[in-house]
């Protein structure tokens, strides 16, 4: 039991509570390019769920069957960034072939998951905090669905703001900048939370 509550905290801390975007500001590039429609962002946030989490279970699989034993850890970022690039080659394959709308819509940003900090940073983090195989994947899976979270309700709020009077010096950008701070102070909120 204390296992599942460890995974838990795990799921709820990452995705919530230091969210990626909001509390450790790494992915936003995608963030604030993407997130101009809720349906192209919902797409950003499910191709990133499937890239970072299975990218932090064969991160984590390579670091503690190969790198580790072999005491070659110093270049594990090198390897992350090969697995990772690999994992984003095979989801562009996937969406162009499956899903050619979503592939058009998400257009340049798709190829930059490959250089995505959020990407790279849970790798590392989870070799950081010496999480097994099985945190590594619930890390990457939580911290994923944070970038989803985010990067959705940041949409949702881009279109509403579409039809609002915004002064003129406000549109476009610095209006999208202050919505993201004034969302990174409203997750603040969640840090009593564990």
């Amino acid at each position: 039991m204390s296992e599942v509550k460890e995974l838990l905290v795990i799921l709820i801390s990452s995705s919530i509570i230091s969210n990626v975007v909001l509390s450790q500001f790494l992915g936003l590039c995608p963030f604030l390019g993407v997130s101009k429609k809720v349906n192209t962002a919902a797409g950003m946030g499910g191709a990133l769920i499937f890239v970072i989490t299975l990218s932090s279970a064969v991160a984590g699989a390579i670091y503690e069957y190969i790198l580790v034993p072999l005491d070659i850890t110093y270049l594990q970022t090198i390897v992350f960034i090969l697995v990772i690039a690999a994992l984003v080659q095979f989801v562009e394959m996937v969406l162009k072939k499956f899903m050619k709308s979503l592939y058009e819509a998400l257009g340049v940003y798709l190829p930059l998951i490959t250089t995505n900090c959020a990407v790279l940073g849970v790798a590392l983090t989870n070799v950081q905090k010496s999480y097994g195989m099985l945190a590594s994947v619930v890390n990457g899976f939580a911290t994923a669905l944070g970038f989803m979270i985010a990067i959705v309700i940041l949409a949702g709020l881009r279109e509403k703001m579409e039809y609002n009077d915004v002064p003129e010096s406000f549109r476009g950008m610095p209006i999208v900048l202050i919505t993201a701070g004034l969302m990174a102070i409203a997750f603040c909120g969640f840090s009593g939370l564990l």
